[in-house]
């Protein structure tokens, strides 16, 4: 069984985002960048589950400019096998890393595809519902346990209230959030060997995917800052704020 695995470099998430003076974006330049946690996460579902031998072989892609290759270098060192780049400068809105992917896919013919449920720069958690439409494949998502075998996979998702658990016939898209696994650290001796790891390059136009953004941002602002609580003397009093400054009661 081949598992395809998507991952995606953002901005660390230790580092403190900054607006463009033009409220164009967020700030990117020297700036610390690393792969999105989410994706990080299903890299690591993927390298167990070869572990396991459940899979026989783990590939990587990531869509994006050449730096990109640093976040795929660090899915090798995880113990991805091989790893895809395609390679673009345009901005990559949800659709088309979607129909991108399915691209991927339809060469590689892999069982199982693992992705972030959403990156931590966007959070438009989309892409991976979007993918699994294109496909025409079972989709689970938001995932915190998983079990797979030729013929089923199982997985166990977090709901209102409780857990949900599905099992789905394969091929399947998966999506994986924060309490599937704990991802590894990589060891030199791994992160050496990951230089030694094929990365292919394609471009979206060899793939025949038209990537030309579709949403236009209007502006991206910082939320306003919080303001100092009050202490109150009285249950009146609270009730009162409440109802008259909050406009919540």
């Amino acid at each position: 069984m081949k598992v395809l695995v998507a991952v995606k470099r953002v901005v660390d998430a230790n580092v403190n985002i900054r607006v463009k003076a033009d409220a164009t974006g967020v700030e990117l330049s020297n700036v610390k960048m690393a792969m999105n946690p989410f994706d990080e996460i299903g890299v690591e579902e993927a390298v167990r589950l070869k572990e396991s031998g459940t899979a026989s072989e783990v590939v990587a892609v990531s869509a994006g400019s050449s730096a990109c290759q640093e976040t795929l270098r660090t899915a090798l060192a995880m113990g991805a096998d091989r790893a895809i780049l395609v390679n673009t400068d345009m901005e990559l809105q949800p659709l088309a890393v979607a129909k991108i992917l399915k691209a991927i896919v339809d060469r590689e013919n892999p069982k199982v595809i693992l992705l972030g449920k959403q990156a931590i720069d966007d959070d438009s958690n989309a892409t991976g519902q979007m993918l699994a439409a294109l496909l025409g494949w079972s989709q689970g998502t938001h995932i915190s346990k998983l079990l797979v075998t030729d013929n089923e996979v199982e997985i166990t998702r977090e709901i209102d209230g409780g857990l949900e658990t599905l099992k789905l016939t394969p091929p399947s898209v998966l999506t994986t959030d924060l309490r599937l696994n704990e991802p590894r650290y990589a060891s030199l001796p791994n992160i050496m060997k990951a230089k030694k790891k094929p990365i292919d390059e394609v471009i979206p136009e060899e793939l025949g995917v038209d990537v030309t953004p579709r949403l236009t941002v209007l502006k991206v602002e910082e939320p306003p800052k919080r303001s100092a609580g009050v202490k109150v003397s009285s249950v009146k009093e609270l009730v009162e704020k409440l109802r008259d400054e909050a406009g919540v009661i």
